[in-house]
């Protein structure tokens, strides 16, 4: 994807970047993503999209008046942070608390629900809703688990209108539920999309076929049927849409606002001639088209595909869809004049400030790092030196079943994590506390399923160390205990899960029995590495239950998840002096 070279790292953040300087009219840039330009007026709830970046014109495309007060922005299909939440929820609150809405999407539903919790110790009433469109994903009586795709439009738009109306957060969670209810998404895609930076998409069609059920972020289609022509592909679409219809919609009163929706390399003209084959469908099955919106509404960076969204009206959610909005890359209606007065109101909320950095030993000169830290950074160093020469390969794992971008993340992971760690040890910080900063700032730069994860771990592990008086071999295990129960909370998996989980608890285990046996810290941790290592090459016969692996599990079969196989790789490294 692109033509001009470019970092992958960075691209998400300069993107961001040019995009808040091409709309100033419309949002300014702030720290996790971007918010509103408009006055944001006291007592009035803020409504805060996000995910990973990748998507234009979702998310930031749709902050404006009437829409999203903030958008948080992740890496390329990567959820963004806790602590992105943080800050851009701290930002556009105004005394009325935030909702929070988002593709249903693992580490989305991870980082968004540890931001909220951290807004809520700060006072801060917040609520959630997970968009849960797509309707390849899961069965509908397992509608929870499915995935949020282009439908998220109408959850956004109904939200965004319901908080600009004034109504009190409850009504607002309210509606957007009720409209996520009421709204299915189905796409196919003709290619496969491909991550900045690299060489090949993440998936290929088969010439003459199409990719049907394929993920937002890339993910292969659940299906593949033949390249039809659009009056064939329309009536599958909607037929399978339409078999869908919420329960508590007549079948003789269906109201819709039809949404068609380009991702990315799939262009006007063939949508124009697309949404004319739609609009025959829907006219000869008896449907009132309402409204419609046909463009690129949620792309997935130059994936040559297309989804249609059905969103079955009422007199209560119709007001809420046609309300007046003005965003970068949605208006409708004429808004009211703004008021005079400052871009942020003397009423706002401030944003938390940050812990002033405790003095180092001295101003020019940093303590000496003592032989403890100089062995843990080594570590750190040799983690990230494993995962630079694996990145491409735990890419390609991740594309299998998923979006190709788990060796960027843990990169991005641990390169914030050693800097961070860098700067703990030089302002004297023992172990404990060096392991809890670097936790955080993994977090923060992973993003992902991976991120938290692995932030969730660390910062574990950190605490327990911290209470530690002298750190010895004990100490360490009751460590990774600690880190492991992290990852099961978090995670809310399970052994067998095809998961990271399936690496770590192995690891744990054989690191206990190895020490109560006798032997010592480093052999028992090189031992505990190689069976870790061992476990995670042996999920490649596990069926995945978490994550967004899970819809697309006969694919997974025959390759091992790329989260245990990374975690093995990380603990093998460490352990190596």
């Amino acid at each position: 994807m692109g033509y001009l070279p470019t970092d992958p790292a960075n691209f998400a953040s300069e993107a961001i970047d040019g995009f808040a300087a091409a709309y100033p009219r419309h949002v300014r840039r702030i720290d996790g993503g971007v918010m509103r330009l408009a006055p944001i007026p006291t007592g009035q709830v803020g409504v805060v999209v996000g995910g990973g970046s990748g998507h234009y014109p979702a998310f930031a495309g749709l902050v404006g008046r009437g829409l999203a007060a903030g958008a948080v922005c992740g890496n390329i299909f990567a959820s963004p942070s806790a602590g992105q939440v943080v800050r851009v929820g701290s930002a556009v609150e105004r005394g009325a608390g935030l909702l929070l809405t988002f593709g249903n999407y693992a580490g989305d539903v991870l980082h968004f629900t540890l931001g909220a919790e951290r807004l809520r110790r700060q006072g801060i009433d917040v609520r959630i809703v997970t968009v849960t469109d797509d309707i390849a994903s899961a069965p509908i009586d397992q509608q929870e688990l499915r995935r949020g795709i282009a439908g998220g439009l109408a959850v956004y738009k109904v939200a965004g209108a319901a908080a600009e109306a004034g109504l009190p957060l409850d009504e607002v969670e309210r509606l957007a539920r009720k409209a996520n209810g009421r709204t299915r998404t189905l796409g196919v895609a003709f290619s496969g999309c491909t991550l900045p930076g690299a060489e090949q998409p993440l998936f290929e069609v088969p010439s003459g076929r199409m990719a049907i059920g394929m993920g937002l972020h890339g993910e292969p289609g659940l299906s593949e049927g033949p390249l039809t022509e659009a009056s064939i592909l329309a009536a599958l679409l909607v037929e399978r849409l339409l078999a869908e219809r919420p329960a508590d919609v007549p079948e003789d009163q269906q109201r819709l606002v039809v949404l068609l929706n380009g991702l990315g390399c799939f262009k006007y003209e063939e949508l124009f001639v697309l949404f004319g084959a739609v609009n025959r469908e829907l006219q000869g099955r008896g449907v009132v088209m309402a409204d419609c919106e046909c463009g690129e509404l949620v792309t997935s960076l130059d994936m040559a595909g297309v989804s249609l969204s059905l969103f079955w009206l009422d007199g209560e959610l119709e007001g809420f869809w046609n309300a007046a909005a003005d965003s970068a890359a949605y208006r409708r209606g004429q808004l009211a004049a703004e008021s005079d007065g400052p871009q942020q109101p003397a009423t706002q909320r401030p944003e938390p400030e940050l812990p002033p950095e405790p003095p180092s030993a001295s101003p020019t000169q940093p303590a000496p790092l003592t032989p403890a830290q100089q062995a843990l950074l080594a570590r750190f160093k040799a983690v990230e030196e494993e995962l630079q020469e694996r990145v491409e390969e735990l890419g390609g794992l991740d594309a299998v079943a998923g979006d190709g971008d788990h060796g960027l993340g843990m990169l991005r992971g641990i390169r914030g994590a050693r800097e961070s760690a860098i700067g703990a040890c030089g302002r004297g910080c023992g172990p404990g506390e060096v392991l809890m900063e670097a936790g955080e700032a993994w977090s923060d730069h992973g993003g992902g399923t991976s991120g938290a994860l692995w932030g969730g771990a660390l910062l574990a592990a950190g605490q327990s160390l911290a209470q530690a008086t002298e750190i010895g071999p004990n100490d360490v295990a009751a460590a990774f205990g600690a880190a492991l129960q992290a990852v099961i909370d978090l995670g809310q998996a399970a052994p067998g899960d095809k998961t990271m989980l399936d690496a770590l608890q192995p690891f744990c285990l054989r690191l206990r029995a190895d020490l109560e046996a006798g032997l010592d810290l480093a052999q028992a941790l090189q031992n505990a590495a190689n069976t870790s290592l061992a476990a995670a090459t042996a999920t490649a016969d596990l069926l995945p239950q978490r994550g967004r692996a899970r819809p697309h599990g006969q694919r997974s079969l025959g390759h091992p998840d790329p989260g245990a196989i990374s975690l093995a790789y990380c603990l093998l490294a460490a352990s190596t002096d």
